[in-house]
């Protein structure tokens, strides 16, 4: 089938800028959240986000007035069931990604493809919720999305090869590239990400290093752009923790094991750059390290 509209579940950092890219890339938008506030803070991040390609030369302001006025956003889940493809981008549970699909799914045109976000959670099992399995894959998009050139596509069991194809197409007009993972607990980019975050909170949790340290060492010593502690601060330590914690289940090893400090900071509420505090301190003019 031809792709021509887009719903996107979820207004947060992922849903805003998937929104975004997709509305550049030409494709009518529909935006959904249970909140106002988020919805209309999301447009707004768009839209200053659009800016600042504007000013670089990314894009022309006739491009960004074109985009923008692509997006539509709702409060009402059902508003989605008419558009060609759904990306749900909701917080990285999977009971909430669950009951999403369920209330969606009596709305939905019967040619709609339903892919997921999510940045680790089976496809196959989300799948098997819903009534088109064959019609349903992973569609991991990476943060931030409008700079990040890396979507993996995932497959579920039942997942046709028609369904792959246009979300292959999909990534192709966005400029994008796609790499195929199978489904496997953290895909590829996951799978190898986290555990090196985790270790990196194990070695600041036995003392090994403070988090100017370790994040200076790896940074110096390794060529990473970012620390992995400030990394986690960027991604968030909720989704850190619930990414870990799927790769312990589901993998039933203990090298995956969650660092207690990593569970310490989270039931804290200290969960990165989202809430100003994680293993840096957003709240001043200069990020301060907790540790």
């Amino acid at each position: 089938m031809t792709i021509k509209s887009i719903g996107v579940i979820g207004a947060g950092q992922m849903g805003n800028g998937i929104a975004h890219v997709m509305a550049l890339a030409g494709y009518d938008v529909m935006l959904n959240d249970i909140s106002q506030d988020a919805l209309d803070a999301a447009i707004a991040g768009i839209d200053g986000n659009m800016g600042r390609q504007v000013g670089r030369g990314k894009i022309t302001e006739a491009d960004m007035q074109t985009a923008m006025k692509r997006i539509e956003t709702t409060l009402s889940l059902p508003d989605l069931g008419r558009t060609d493809l759904v990306i749900e981008a909701a917080t990285e549970r999977e009971s909430v990604k669950k009951a999403i699909f369920a209330d969606l799914q009596p709305h939905l045109k019967p040619e709609t493809i339903l892919t997921s976000n999510t940045s680790s959670i089976s496809i196959t099992r989300l799948a098997s919720r819903t009534d088109r399995p064959e019609r349903f894959m992973g569609f991991h998009f990476m943060n931030p999305v409008p700079i990040m050139q890396l979507v993996e596509l995932i497959r579920g069991i039942a997942t046709d090869e028609p369904t792959y194809t246009a979300c292959r197409e999909v990534v192709d007009r966005l400029g994008k590239t796609a790499a195929s993972a199978e489904d496997f607990p953290g895909f590829i980019v996951n799978r190898i990400l986290m555990p090196m975050i985790n270790e990196a909170v194990y070695t600041l949790y036995e003392g090994v290093g403070n988090v100017k340290s370790i994040d200076e060492s790896m940074k110096l010593g390794a060529n990473h752009p970012m620390g992995p502690l400030e990394l986690a601060d960027f991604i968030g330590l909720d989704t850190c923790l619930a990414i870990m914690n799927v790769l312990h289940d589901g993998l039933a090893d203990t090298k995956y094991r969650p660092c207690p400090l990593l569970t310490k900071y989270v039931e804290a509420g200290w969960l990165g750059r989202k809430t100003n505090r994680g293993f840096y301190d957003y709240r001043g003019d200069e990020p301060v390290p907790t540790r």
